[in-house]
């Protein structure tokens, strides 16, 4: 079957869940037995988001391929089931830059580039090349709403892509708000027309339209919306907020949206297998207990900034069929002073990662409160970094210890900088090179781990060797290794080769794990990653 393209656009105002609709029809589609991949185009000038501020963009995802990408992709990898990789995810200024490297190579053999036809081609390109393992169904998201200057000549591209695909491999489904107005009891489609008509004037007619609303929308006001949207009253669907993200995709089955596409593009009459959909929710409704988990980090504000952690905690809250309190607790103001009234209450801690120093010292505080205390801890990344420097601190005896990320002189540069290791994927030396436009300062992406015999984590695992994500520049100091290992805090995890340590823990301790990695982007609702399974089991036994 040739592959069939499903675009989604969003109208009105930005954040109402295009990644996730995205997602959850993907996960309908793929309930159905077809091959689904999906794809974010975002309009912003960044080549990718690993330089911007988690303030203004969340979390930066990362894929196997070490990728750093928009947020939405965590949503399709949970959703659906499928590693993305660099090619799930594109920007303007990816394109651009791009089409501008063309341009001075001279690909373009003098002649004027222009955005139609140059960068739309690229941007054409660039959907097509997503679906390079036979998938049935190729969704792609177009980040941005419709109407903002920087989204136009995607949506110009996806326009022209229904005249060289064929109108029945392609669908445009278009999310857009229909506020309710309280004082009044009315919802209202007045934005809903006026978010189509500005995707009609660019040549788009939408063929279904998702209503996001705080409550369901009535027969007669999908009609109405249906008459001025100049789409059939059975293509516009109701997008009611919800409590629990996972019920999305059993909404949208409820509503007949994926039967509809289903007509629309001519896929194979199939029902769609929802049970474990199905069992999630019913799980995560009726949970046999409650854990309380304090996450120490600096974005607080900023729930978005950790959303595939939020969600890694959900999913081993499932496992354990206990709901999931999250307290988040600023670093900055945590202190030994305040320790005590800051982290009590707490069943278990954990410390993600980040970069910069701001915060480091109450993170440092947070794993020292855990360790002693018998606290259930999980650092990740930045956070086993500060577990290690605590340890050497209030263990070793080092005071001075530090990372030299922080303090350049530092006497005890427990956690430094590694100029060269052996990537084990392109199984080649790599060095790391600052002047480096992306990556080369970086260790991202996806390496693997040898699991120490004996150890939490080879029983978390249940296996010898996994592979994980990382993104990070600073490494613990191998020189310490010995020392460390005498007092008492096991590498449980280190690289095939033992130069670079991935996992470490405290022997006599409930429950205390760092690792270097990000295991929070490889967890799925259905299957929680190991650690965060073993994190909240152990916080389940400490409340």
């Amino acid at each position: 079957m040739k592959t069939k393209f499903l675009f989604v656009t969003g109208g009105v105002l930005s954040s109402l869940g295009k990644g996730l609709a995205a997602a959850s029809i993907g996960a309908l589609l793929k309930s159905r037995g077809l091959k689904v991949t999906i794809q974010k185009l975002d309009p912003y000038i960044n080549v990718d988001p690993g330089t911007m501020n988690p303030f203004q963009h969340g979390e930066v995802f990362v894929t196997d391929d070490g990728a750093e990408t928009d947020l939405d992709l965590g949503h399709y990898e949970r959703y659906v089931g499928v590693p993305m990789a660099q090619y799930n995810n594109y920007t303007s200024g990816s394109i651009y830059h791009t089409v501008i490297t063309k341009e001075r190579r001279g690909d373009y053999l003098g002649g004027t580039v222009q955005v139609i036809p140059h960068v739309t081609d690229e941007i054409k390109k660039a959907i097509r090349g997503v679906a390079r393992h036979d998938e049935d169904v190729a969704i792609i998201e177009i980040g941005g709403t419709v109407g903002d200057i920087e989204g136009l000549p995607f949506l110009e591209a996806i326009r022209q892509l229904r005249s060289d695909l064929g109108k029945e491999n392609v669908c445009y489904i278009h999310l857009t708000l229909v506020p309710y107005m309280r004082a009044a009891g009315e919802l209202k489609t007045k934005p809903t027309q006026h978010s189509v008509k500005e995707l009609r004037s660019i040549g788009i007619q939408p063929d279904l339209i998702l209503c996001r609303s705080e409550v369901e929308l009535s027969d007669e006001l999908k009609g109405k919306i249906a008459l001025f949207c100049n789409v059939e009253q059975d293509a516009v669907f109701s997008a009611v907020d919800l409590d629990n993200i996972y019920e999305l995709p059993l909404a949208f089955y409820n509503e007949g949206l994926d039967q509809k596409i289903a007509i629309m593009l001519r896929l194979p009459a199939k029902n769609p297998s929802l049970a474990p959909w199905q069992h999630l929710v019913q799980t995560q409704s009726n949970p046999q207990g409650r854990v309380k988990i304090g996450i120490v980090g600096k974005y607080v504000d900023l729930k978005e900034a950790y959303k595939s952690l939020h969600e890694a905690l959900i999913h081993g809250g499932v496992s354990n069929m206990v709901s999931v309190e999250l307290v988040y607790v600023s670093a900055e103001e945590l202190s030994t002073e305040n320790a005590s009234a800051m982290l009590q209450g707490l069943d278990g801690i954990l410390v993600p990662g980040g970069f910069g120093y701001r915060g480091v010292e109450g993170k440092i505080v947070a794993s020292g409160y855990a360790r002693t205390h018998g606290i259930p801890f999980f650092g990740i990344c930045l956070g086993m970094q500060c577990a290690v420097v605590e340890f050497a601190r209030n263990v070793l005896g080092l005071p001075e210890a530090n990372s030299s990320e922080f303090v350049p002189d530092t006497p005890d540069p427990i956690i430094y900088l590694m100029t060269e290791w052996y990537d084990f994927r392109t199984q080649s030396m790599q060095t790391r090179d600052e002047t480096s436009e992306k990556g080369g300062t970086m260790r991202l992406g996806s390496y693997p781990c040898q699991l120490k015999e004996g150890t939490k984590a080879r029983e978390a695992y249940g296996e010898s060797r996994v592979e994980e994500r990382h993104r990070h520049r600073y490494e613990f100091n191998t020189d310490y290794s010995r020392i460390c290992q005498e007092a008492g805090m096991v590498l449980s995890g280190t690289s095939p080769d033992e130069t670079l340590v991935e996992i470490v823990e405290i022997t006599d301790h409930p429950w205390f794990v760092g690792c270097q990695f990000h295991p929070e982007f490889k967890s799925r609702p259905m299957q929680p990653h190991p650690l965060f399974r073993e994190f909240i089991r152990a916080a389940k036994d400490n409340s």
